[in-house]
């Protein structure tokens, strides 16, 4: 056996992480600490793991998600901002066979695109959507969004947000989680290893749910945005430990169709 062989062999056998063939060599353009690269990785682990690569396409929307089909190997569309459930209804319905998720922020998913979110969940469109709840508008300025917590401040509202006068947060996952077309939900993150674990079975759940054709999944990932807070990655993750978690708590809120009993 030549040396070459054995060092392969070797490195093999030591090999701890070894990058997806479904994320591209793109360098990300997320800023540091930011959930969006790992949750990026997940996703083209499940599809790597499941071997659907050639039959997933990926829906993503006006927000820091737009640019992702730089960074995965398969077939993305764009879709206007908030509209990526109707456009992952349709390409669905007429491509039944493929694996679909739309990959959506709280300002776009929860916002503007509440209508599409809420009625695609209630028809049990058999698809996946994958949500992250980071709070705020991270691309376009660090806004106030549906999702901000009570006293959180953004750059529209610098003295917090005063429930008051600008409404409560909206805890949209709960809410889907009543409809009767949604088959799987639940709410994870990605700061510490153990909750990346976790996510990604999350996420093969959700791609595999689409098999049994019982309706749409739903993964809400809650994540940081260091830039938008103003707080360095550490002291980010921190915050959202402190505060985004006691009022987004983790977990399963529907399985199989049957909710979840707190």
């Amino acid at each position: 056996m030549t040396e070459i062989k054995i060092n392969d062999i070797i490195k093999k056998e030591n090999l701890v992480y070894e990058r997806s063939k479904v994320l591209t060599p793109n360098t990300l353009h997320y800023c540091p600490g930011c959930g969006h690269g790992t949750v990026h990785r997940l996703i083209a682990e499940v599809i790597d793991e499941l071997d659907i690569q050639d039959k997933t396409i990926g829906i993503a929307p006006v927000g820091c998600s737009v640019l992702m089909y730089n960074y995965m190997d398969i077939d993305v569309q764009q879709a206007a901002h908030g509209r990526a459930p109707a456009l992952a209804t349709g390409i669905k319905r007429t491509m039944p066979d493929t694996y679909v998720f739309t990959y959506q922020g709280d300002g776009d998913l929860a916002a503007i695109g509440t209508a599409e979110t809420v009625h695609a969940c209630n028809r049990g469109e058999n698809f996946t959507i994958i949500f992250i709840n980071n709070g705020i508008y991270g691309m376009t300025g660090g806004q106030m969004a549906p999702t901000t917590l009570p006293g959180m401040p953004a750059s529209t509202c610098p003295y917090g947000r005063d429930v008051q006068t600008m409404g409560n947060p909206l805890k949209i996952t709960e809410l889907l989680a009543q409809l009767p077309g949604t088959y799987f939900v639940t709410r994870t993150a990605v700061h510490t290893p153990r909750l990346v674990r976790q996510t990604k079975k999350a996420l093969k759940t959700a791609f595999q749910s689409q098999d049994l054709k019982k309706g749409l999944s739903f993964v809400e990932v809650v994540t940081n945005c260091a830039s938008g807070w103003k707080l360095p990655p550490v002291e980010a993750n921190k915050w959202l430990e402190e505060n985004m978690l006691p009022f987004y708590p983790l977990g399963d809120m529907k399985v199989e169709g049957k909710l979840i009993e707190k």
